[in-house]
């Protein structure tokens, strides 16, 4: 077998580039009544971060998780039959956790896969992995894609840390989702 070449950036044998300036899925007004999709990406803590901040939703704006899902390969792109199912079943979706390198690209280029598919997408990563998340939207034609950033680490964190977490995150993840300005 010939020497092969793996592209980090989920786009190999694509014939095009992506255009800039990504644009965003329309934002709801607000939460009540959403249908809210969890995408985890098998890091640890991952799991645990994005069901309490789905409860946090479900508590304080009305929402419902209504899929939760973990991703086969945390360093991969979401493959395209799992964002059709988050688009079938969901209003918005939060994803992540990017809490390294490869992790990080891969969470920035599920949030605009989904952003592409029509859902709002809140996308959760570290802020050890800025670069690597940012050269990933770049490369996904949407420069200056916003995320939403968190001390790192997230793995190393105790239930309670990850619960408090959740709650320091839940405004900037309503913010990125709802036609709220940003942080």
């Amino acid at each position: 077998m010939p020497n092969a070449i793996l592209d980090p950036t989920g786009r190999a044998g694509a014939t095009t580039a992506a255009q800039p300036g990504l644009e965003l899925a329309p934002r709801r007004p607000d939460l009540a009544g959403a249908r809210v999709g969890l995408m985890d990406n098998t890091k640890h803590n991952a799991a645990l971060l994005l069901a309490e901040i789905g409860a946090l939703l479900a508590a304080e704006h009305g929402a419902t998780v209504t899929v939760e899902a973990t991703k086969a390969n945390f360093a991969a792109p979401a493959p395209a039959d799992l964002v059709a199912r988050y688009r079938a079943a969901c209003d918005v979706v939060i994803t992540g956790v990017g809490d390294c390198g490869s992790c990080s690209a891969s969470a920035v280029a599920d949030g605009i896969l989904f952003e592409q598919a029509g859902l709002p997408a809140a996308v959760i990563c570290s802020d050890a992995f800025v670069v690597t998340a940012d050269a990933m939207a770049e490369l996904r034609g949407a420069p200056g894609y916003h995320y939403i950033r968190t001390p790192h680490p997230v793995a190393v964190l105790t239930t309670d840390q990850v619960r408090e977490r959740a709650k320091q995150l839940l405004p900037d993840v309503v913010a990125a989702i709802t036609e709220h300005s940003g942080p």
